[in-house]
């Protein structure tokens, strides 16, 4: 993958980080990245990675925009409300980076369907607001051995960590009971976009190399005392999704 003049000038500023420079550009063109869920922290971390110049982003929402989602779902405009999520959003990445390749699915993601809608890429970004397909994404990536970075938020609150299966815990070690699903949860715009930027730079370490990721590490965030703690996890021996006994 060699990186074209324009590429090159895109990428400037950020491959003049210690360890990035030409060869850490490269990496990120080679790399496959699906987001699962283009809602408040799909839409960020959509736009993030596209500016990384991540070279294949796979963009999976079955959803269309709605009025209440323009106060944090920024890839959405007015003329965009009743269209599907993932087209919308691919239009605009594209508009914004036409040097990626970016693939839309207007589906819901399944046991049945999810192989052959992600496949084989190199992390898949949480951008799900519901628990039950979270846990399903993550014995995916468990199963093939996919890095899986999980972010939830609601109101001024949120919560990140990395997944990378064989290095630590998974997501089921984390909540072994699955937490209360909300229909309508209580959302301002900037605690997406601070998490999902988090995401992004999780994703870009994995590919990259550079920096620790939060491997058996959640992190949480409380936007109104403004304040952050990071807590260790250790992976459950009996856990049913990685544990030993499985």
């Amino acid at each position: 993958m060699i990186l074209s003049p324009s590429e090159i000038e895109r990428y400037s500023r950020q491959m003049l980080i210690t360890g990035w420079g030409i060869e850490g550009q490269e990496k990120l063109k080679k790399a496959k990245v699906a987001i699962v869920g283009i809602g408040g922290l799909g839409c960020l971390s959509s736009l993030y990675l596209a500016a990384a110049g991540i070279g294949k982003i796979i963009l999976i929402d079955r959803e269309k925009f709605e009025l209440n989602n323009l106060n944090r779902q920024i890839l959405c405009w007015v003329k965009d409300i009743g269209r599907p999520k993932a087209e919308v959003a691919k239009e605009k990445l594209l508009a914004f980076n036409p040097e990626i390749e970016i693939i839309a699915f207007n589906t819901e993601i399944s046991k049945e369907n999810i192989d052959k809608i992600i496949g084989k890429v190199d992390v898949i970004v949480d951008g799900l607001d519901n628990w039950k397909t979270r846990f399903m994404i993550n014995e995916y990536c468990v199963s093939n051995k996919i890095p899986f970075v999980h972010a939830g938020v609601t109101e001024m609150h949120g919560q990140i960590t990395t997944i990378v299966p064989g290095k630590g815990p998974c997501l089921r070690c984390i909540f072994p009971k699955t937490p209360r699903e909300m229909r309508y949860f209580p959302i301002v715009g900037a605690t997406p976009a601070l998490l999902a930027s988090l995401q992004v730079m999780e994703t870009i370490k994995l590919i990259t190399g550079i920096g620790q990721p939060l491997i058996g590490r959640i992190l949480f965030m409380d936007g109104k005392e403004v304040n952050a703690e990071v807590i260790k996890i250790e992976k459950m021996a009996n856990c049913p999704v990685c544990g030993e006994s499985r």
